[in-house]
């Protein structure tokens, strides 16, 4: 289909939604807690420092490379629409799914996040969508079941 004759709004395939609170607020949060913990180790006198041992010292890295693959796994959440598929990456796991498999996208008011209903009757969540984004969750919303309908021929 021509780019000229597609309606107003209409998204280009392929096309990726993120969420973007919870990736500003892991980043802030994130950068913040670092910061803070590098300041109150700075301000620790040698003596200090050095009651430290070899395991406490291993158990907050443990720690913060934990809440670090935490806030990587809700980063790197997306839906991507592609013109063969739609793919959706919620923390580790990538699924994908042929236009055919989806019948709706969902968001009601209260979700965390999206919900795509399957043709097998299953439902998957999308946490590419957080419904904590607001207005642009639910513009995401509109424009994913807009190109489920373009794709699957509008059932």
């Amino acid at each position: 289909m021509p780019a000229g004759s597609e309606s107003p709004g209409a998204v280009a395939l392929p096309h990726t939604w993120r969420p973007f609170g919870v990736r500003l607020a892991g980043a802030v949060l994130g950068g913040g807690l670092v910061v803070v913990c590098a300041l109150a180790w700075i301000g620790f006198d040698e003596e200090t420092q050095a009651k430290f041992t070899a395991f406490e010292r291993g158990t907050l890295a443990f720690f913060g490379l934990l809440a670090f693959a935490l806030w990587f796994a809700l980063v790197r959440s997306r839906v991507v629409a592609e013109q063969q598929r739609l793919v959706v990456v919620n923390g580790y796991r990538r699924r994908e799914f042929e236009w055919p498999q989806v019948v709706a996208v969902r968001l009601p008011p209260g979700a965390p996040w999206v919900t795509l209903d399957l043709a097998d009757g299953t439902t998957v969540a999308a946490m590419g969508i957080q419904g904590s984004d607001g207005d642009r969750a639910r513009s995401a919303v509109r424009e994913l079941r807009a190109v489920v309908e373009r794709q699957t021929g509008a059932r």
